[in-house]
């Protein structure tokens, strides 16, 4: 469980380091607007979302069993995150993620890292997909600039009220949004090196600021962002409080666990390494404390900051110390221009992350598994956007196993042959 950055520093030298340092840079440059829009999207404020991505980004890297690992906010967490904000508010979900930090630690103590394995695969497929689903779904009403106000967190209610805010559409904030998104795709594919988020969100941004078109900014709607770290503080803790939100650590701490882990093993694709699980556990049990302590959202292993990491030239957890450390400095003193960011231009951005997240190459695949994977992926997609995360994670699990252990014993019965009597 040695952290990694322990055993990669042994042989540490300046071409490593210059290496690290470009790719830290460049993938700030990416989770930098994530962050921003992930944090909105939840319902939390975006400074939420800079302080989650320098405190647990930090610890992440510091004391987490990959080499390349990059953490933060991440759009699995949108869905979890607005709705116990909209339960319990934002306090209780401090508390919740405090608890799923305590979780994770006890998880990496106990070495529970390796039972990622055991969660069958059309669960996370399903659950992935879902959530891809209720994030496309919440970035409508900023993508058309719509004047719904109390959208609820459930799909069919959401739907049902943004439809009902069709005749309010602003045809500038939707032409900026999908401005945003041509760009960041044209970006993508004609210089796949550059930091084509930061670009794009802030090359249509400042369209909106210089021609003073009528569409909402971070500023508009949030005001002015801070420019420094909040003091760290213990959230309110009682045991009644503490079992209410016992349900919300739980799922916060399976599912941190769970995209870390699957993160680390596309690490591990890409550069040929050997991620170590039980340390990664514990790095994400920390992450999430000290992102608590210090007002912020939960965080896990980012698997596409992971991915421009490697890409970039990330060698060491070095990369990811300088990451975290290049947001704070922007923090420090370039905060003020982040308010001038367009909300449509965050929804357009965030639309593409939930169409990425969704995997659209592997859906041919999907459809040729047998029929009881099928079905389990979609049992999991259709509990994830229309009931709950918890339900659709128990349920999920529970009947995957239950086809595991069937498939199990059909070929144990399979192979085994009377005796001869």
């Amino acid at each position: 469980m040695t952290p990694k950055i322990l055993t990669t520093l042994r042989t540490y030298d300046r071409g490593q380091f210059t290496s690290d340092l470009i790719a830290g840079v460049t993938v700030a440059m990416v989770a930098l607007p994530l962050s921003l829009a992930i944090a909105i999207a939840s319902g939390a404020g975006p400074d939420k979302g800079l302080v989650t991505a320098i405190v647990a980004g930090f610890l992440i890297s510091f004391l987490g069993g990959s080499r390349v690992q990059i953490g933060g906010p991440t759009g699995a967490f949108i869905v979890v995150v607005f709705g116990v904000i909209a339960e319990y508010g934002y306090d209780g979900l401090v508390l919740a993620t405090f608890m799923a930090g305590l979780i994770m630690l006890a998880a990496g103590v106990l070495r529970a890292g390796n039972l990622v394995a055991f969660v069958p695969e059309p669960v996370i497929t399903g659950f992935t997909i879902g959530i891809g689903i209720i994030i496309a779904a919440s970035q409508i009403k900023d993508l058309f600039g719509l004047s719904a106000s109390d959208v609820p967190a459930e799909f069919i209610p959401k739907m049902q009220v943004l439809w009902s805010a069709r005749d309010s559409v602003n045809l500038y904030a939707l032409g900026i949004g999908l401005a945003t998104m041509v760009c960041i795709v044209a970006l993508r594919r004609l210089a796949p090196k550059m930091p084509g988020l930061i670009l794009a969100v802030g090359l249509t941004s400042a369209l909106v600021a210089w021609v003073a078109l009528p569409v909402d900014t971070i500023f508009s709607q949030f005001g002015a962002l801070p420019s420094t770290l909040p003091r760290p503080a213990l959230p309110e803790i009682s045991l009644e409080r503490a079992i209410e939100l016992l349900p919300s650590a739980l799922v916060i701490a399976f599912l941190a666990s769970i995209e870390s882990l699957l993160s680390a093993i596309v690490a591990d694709k890409m550069i040929g390494g050997d991620h170590r699980p039980n340390a990664e556990v514990l790095a994400q049990g920390f992450a999430n404390i000290g992102s608590a302590l210090f007002g912020g959202l939960p965080a896990t292993g980012a698997i596409a900051r992971t991915a421009t990491n490697v890409r970039a030239g990330g060698k060491t957890p070095v990369a990811g110390i300088v990451h975290a450390l290049t947001i704070l400095l922007v923090m420090l003193l370039a905060a003020p221009l982040a308010g001038y960011l367009a909300m449509p231009a965050l929804a357009g951005l965030l639309l593409l992350t939930a169409w990425n997240m969704t995997e659209p190459h592997k859906w041919r695949g999907y459809m040729q598994t047998r029929v009881s994977d099928r079905v389990l992926l979609v049992l999991t997609l259709v509990l994830t956007v229309f009931a709950d995360l918890t339900v659709a994670i128990g349920v999920g699990v529970t009947v995957g196993l239950a086809l595991r252990l069937r498939r199990h014993n059909v070929e144990m019965e399979k192979d085994w042959t009377p005796p001869e009597r």
